[in-house]
């Protein structure tokens, strides 16, 4: 297992660092073809976030039940509802400073991709 999230984490990572933006990760010749691409990516990291939750809360539960205590689990809970709604927020915000021009939604979820792997990341700090 540690060698699964060990290359999940790679992948991740790797795609978060080698690029700024990643709309530009995209390419493509036009905003659709770049808005398909960045939807696809969205939609791979937000899977991604749900699989290292999971791992977190593995992790979480073994330590409640170690501690012989029940806050971890909810505590993570509580953060990863608190992260969404920060994201959905930022990212709105983010959204209006296209000022509803055609590149809007790919700006929110460039927006929401960038966040999204730091959240991924930090999930695996706590994985034990």
């Amino acid at each position: 297992m540690k060698v699964l999230i060990s290359a999940l984490s790679l992948a991740l990572i790797g795609a978060a660092t080698a690029f700024a933006d990643p709309a530009t990760e995209c390419g493509g010749s036009s905003q659709v073809e770049i808005g398909a691409c960045v939807a696809e990516t969205l939609e791979r990291v937000d899977a991604t976030i749900d699989i290292y939750l999971g791992f977190a809360k593995t992790s979480a539960k073994e330590l409640d039940t170690v501690t012989a205590r029940t806050i971890t689990v909810p505590a993570l809970e509580a953060a990863q509802a608190a992260w969404s709604a920060y994201r959905d927020a930022q990212c709105d915000y983010v959204g209006t400073t296209f000022g509803g021009g055609s590149g809007t939604g790919i700006a929110i979820n460039a927006c929401k991709i960038d966040l999204g792997r730091a959240r991924a990341a930090e999930l695996m700090r706590y994985v034990q």
